[in-house]
């Protein structure tokens, strides 16, 4: 039996995780920032996690990335670090705190890339078993022509690795981008029944795809406090800290 979300279970904390996912120029950053700011003049404690952004990783991943020396496995092992880092330090803490928590992209996103790349589905759905199952799980379901306009709209060039080029899928960046994009959509696609996901048309309007969240998030949040928490500490680095 493929490893599911049943191994995770539901957490007991006062707080609530919300997560988004999607491809590369779904649009998903830019709906989680628009929440964040709806959550906090509305009077909730709001806490933020993106991906890949743990001081412990960030270096070695920038290194790695810029030699183009990341293997699939490492890939794997090294975002599955971050993730672990980032639970303990910026997804936990808050949670217990009674903060709403979201984060742009969750264990989905290495569920999808990692198996694009070659990793076997049942053991980076296992590496995660950690991970604490999300109250609500927005997927921005996006065609992948929009995307690529979208990218290349906003920036200069494709990255590297973003278009999946260490696959040597084509030569040519922006063909490489649609089929390794493609693929992950694919998987995203499986995902949405085996954990889930809230399923939003990122083709809509940014204020359609926002009063849709606010709707669904809305109704998570029932019963949640909206008066301040205590800031939580990091016990982590606390116990760290030289003794005077």
């Amino acid at each position: 039996m493929p490893a599911s979300m049943k191994m995770y279970g539901k957490h007991r904390f006062p707080g609530r995780l919300f997560i988004v996912e999607g491809i590369d120029g779904s649009g998903k950053s830019t709906q989680l920032s628009l929440l964040h700011k709806w959550l906090e003049s509305e009077g909730y404690v709001a806490s933020f996690s993106e991906w890949n952004s743990s001081p412990l990783v960030r270096d070695v991943t920038k290194r790695g990335k810029k030699k183009k020396m990341l293997t699939p496995m490492t890939f794997s092992l090294i975002h599955a670090t971050d993730f672990a880092d980032r639970t303990e330090h910026d997804i936990i803490p808050p949670l217990k705190a009674g903060a709403v928590v979201l984060a742009d992209r969750y264990i989905y996103t290495a569920f999808a890339r990692d198996v694009v790349r070659g990793v076997h589905p049942d053991w980076v759905r296992s590496l995660y078993g950690f991970a604490v199952k999300p109250t609500v799980a927005f997927y921005f379901r996006t065609p992948l022509d929009v995307a690529t306009k979208r990218i290349l709209g906003g920036r200069d060039a494709m990255k590297y690795y973003e278009a999946g080029m260490d696959l040597d899928l084509s030569d040519d960046i922006e063909e490489s981008f649609r089929i390794f994009q493609g693929r992950i959509i694919e998987e995203y696609e499986k995902m949405v029944e085996e954990f889930g996901l809230v399923v939003i048309d990122a083709t809509l309007s940014i204020e359609e795809q926002q009063l849709e969240m606010r709707r669904i998030v809305t109704e998570a949040l029932t019963g949640t406090k909206k008066t301040r928490v205590r800031r939580w500490l990091d016990l982590a680095s606390l116990g760290k800290a030289p003794q005077e």
